[in-house]
């Protein structure tokens, strides 16, 4: 494969805020007294527990196993309690709740034994995915789909190309660079075996042009046939759409998927989840997240997933007493309301930055910026107004379902319009009326079959009617049972009238008077 780059449309150069992290190692956090695990932190169904509240659990336990084919397994992240299933708090910018299954840890820390490695030589595609779908690996850099129903779609059509995306275009962001420098091996390894389960011809492993140290502790391990490329640090270069644009040159289509280009991209920290599965039993239960913003030691934390924010706020101290919590990068990132929410498998990032004061909007100037760094060549000021009246219809025709939510439009507006945020109410209102008329075309295709069922009913009953009807005209009437008391009286006077007719017809004997004495 060429490393000569493409470009792709629009986006913008931020600060990269990251000097104080790059070149550091990362470090533990202490466990929390609860972790907290969501049964909806990924995309699809939510997870169905398999454990009751006072059960005891031990680390890597399974907790919740997948409920459909798009769900994904949740494990104990340590050894304790269950002590409540129950609606908790989670990462949502509006301070929802969804149910979590609540462990207290008992501070031990038991794990259970593994499960035996696989030998790569031996390992069919299917036993990797069934390896991988166990240990709950889902993608670790976005919206977390699950990594087991991404490599089944790509074994099932015709993939050449495997991505490993350790490209962080976000402010701030260090937590893949870090792994990478500390484990390279294992990204390696997983990148080696999620290669072997797609049967992909050929891996490339994307960084962005100023991660020195990663590039570095990368080139001095076997890459077995992988490639590393430079990716320049832009941001949204790490979008899946502008990476593969940028790789391969080819478009993916609007509503289509990677695969459709003959892609499959995964996260760089879910081929390090990949190995740690496949060759050491291991399932999901901890990640590197960046802490940084306003706190007194910024740092990539080795974190138990189902652990508080708020205890790795408390990790790395609170510099400023009015702040805004943001979980993931300052552009794509959600608010958090409730710092209670845990860690869940896609929090790479927390940040604490100081409270902004209300920006003054003002009208569209019609500058045009908004357009000339929209990487998915969309118009922003035009979608804006549409969302703004309400008319999905025109948002729609607009191609509002290819925007990206980058941010990158309001991060060049001068007059400060809030983009971001009605695309995402347009977003959320034409989903929430598109599941109503799926709805309510189900409820009608529902009735009509009952009304065709009644009607069959009705048909076949009519005519069981009618044959009976015919039936009847046809056979003779059921002779009536006779009364032998009748028959036996009639039979008796038929014989008295016979006996009298002969005594009539015959003549006296002689000598005999009429009474028969001489």
């Amino acid at each position: 494969m060429s490393t000569v780059l493409r470009g792709f449309h629009g986006g913008v150069r931020l600060p990269r805020s990251k000097e104080t992290l790059q070149g550091t190692g990362s470090r533990s956090v202490a466990l929390p007294p609860l972790l907290i695990y969501p049964l909806q932190a990924h995309v699809g169904t939510p997870a169905r527990p398999v454990v009751g509240v006072g059960q005891k659990v031990r680390r890597d336990e399974l907790l919740a196993a997948p409920s459909s084919y798009v769900s994904q397994a949740i494990h104990a992240g340590t050894s304790g309690v269950i002590v409540e299933i129950a609606a908790r708090a989670v990462i949502h910018p509006g301070g929802v709740t969804d149910t979590c299954i609540v462990l207290r840890a008992d501070g031990e820390d038991r794990r259970l034994t593994p499960a035996p490695a696989l030998d790569l030589g031996r390992a069919t595609p299917e036993g990797l995915l069934a390896r991988i779908a166990e240990a709950g690996i889902v993608g670790m850099g976005g919206a977390g789909f699950p990594s087991h129903v991404k490599l089944r779609e790509g074994l099932l059509n015709a993939v050449r190309l495997l991505i490993i995306n350790a490209v962080e275009c976000e402010p701030y962001i260090a937590c893949d660079e870090c792994m990478i420098r500390e484990r390279a091996a294992d990204v390696l390894l997983g990148a080696r075996i999620l290669r072997q389960a797609l049967r992909a011809s050929q891996c490339v492993i994307a960084l962005e042009d100023d991660m020195q140290q990663a590039r570095a502790a990368l080139s001095r391990r076997d890459l077995a046939g992988a490639q590393i490329v430079r990716v320049p640090a832009i941001y949204p270069a790490g979008g899946e759409r502008q990476l593969i644009r940028m790789i391969t040159g080819a478009e993916v289509p609007a509503h289509g998927l990677p695969i459709d280009a003959g892609v499959v991209m995964h996260n760089a920290a879910t081929a390090a989840a990949v190995a740690d599965a496949v060759a050491g039993g291991l399932p999901l239960t901890e990640r590197l997240v960046t802490v940084a913003g306003a706190v007194r030691t910024p740092a990539n934390l080795r974190v138990r997933i189902g652990t508080p924010i708020a205890h790795l706020l408390d990790a790395c101290g609170r510099s400023a007493a009015d702040a805004r919590v943001i979980v993931g990068g300052p552009m794509m990132g959600t608010r958090l309301i409730d710092e209670p929410a845990p860690v869940v498998k896609t929090t790479n990032c927390v940040l604490r930055l100081p409270a902004a004061a209300e920006d003054c909007t003002m009208p569209c100037i019609r500058c045009g910026d908004c357009v000339e760094v929209c990487p998915a060549q969309l118009q922003p000021q035009a979608l804006y107004e549409l969302a703004r009246a309400g008319d999905w219809d025109g948002a729609s025709d607009l191609h509002l379902f290819d925007c990206i939510e980058c941010g990158a439009c309001a991060y060049v507006c001068p007059s400060r319009l809030p983009l971001v945020h009605y695309y995402r109410h347009a977003k959320s209102e034409i989903e929430a009326l598109e599941l109503a008329q799926r709805r309510a075309a189900e409820l009608r295709s529902r009735y009509e079959a009952r009304l065709r069922r009644l009607a069959q009913a009705g048909d076949a009953a009519a005519e069981a009617e009618g044959q009976a009807g015919s039936d009847v005209d046809a056979a003779p009437a059921p002779a009536a049972v006779p009364d032998r008391a009748a028959m036996r009286a009639e039979i008796a006077a038929a014989v008295a009238r016979t006996k009298a007719r002969r005594t009539a017809n015959t003549p006296a004997a002689a000598g005999e008077d009429e009474d028969g004495a001489r």
